[in-house]
Parts: structure tokens; C-alpha cells; sequence
């Protein structure tokens, strides 16, 4: 299985969608700014582990099963040649 930022923005955006939470939302209880959230999305900006942290957390949900989640992406779209 090989890292994508795409599958990292593409999950925690569709998350965020499920649970009707906009970006300035999100954004602000992650406590990042919105266009730090939007390139985290988008996939041009990589998002660190303090970061993964910091998201979930305001999805109200644990790091693990954040990271489980796009794993589960990255397997599903991304890992098949």
C-alpha cells in the first residue's frame, strides 16, 4: 500500500460531508485555517500526523480509526493496478 494525499483529502472531506460539517467549521476546531483544510482536501498539501490528530479529533472520532478509513480508501481506489 503506497501513502496518497488524494485518498487522505478524499476521506476526511467525505466525512465531513456524512456529518453535514462545513469546511470553516472544521477548519476552526481543528484549530487550522480553512485553506490549510482545502489543500488537505484537494490533496496538494500533505497533512502530518499532528494534523490527522487534530481532524479527527474535531470529527469526534480516534486517530486510528481516522487512519483506518483511508486506508480502507487507498485499498479500495487508489491500490489497484
Amino acid at each position: 500500500m503506497q501513502f496518497n494525499n488524494e485518498a487522505v483529502g478524499q476521506t476526511i472531506r467525505e466525512i465531513r460531508k456524512s456529518r453535514n460539517i462545513s469546511q470553516e467549521v472544521l477548519s476552526g476546531l481543528a484549530g487550522m485555517s480553512r485553506t490549510h483544510l482545502t489543500m488537505i482536501e484537494n490533496g496538494s498539501k500533505q497533512a502530518n500526523f499532528e494534523t490527522i490528530w487534530r481532524i479527527s479529533q474535531a470529527l469526534n472520532m480516534r486517530p486510528s480509526e481516522l487512519v483506518y478509513m483511508i486506508e480502507v480508501q487507498v485499498e479500495n481506489k487508489y491500490d489497484k493496478v
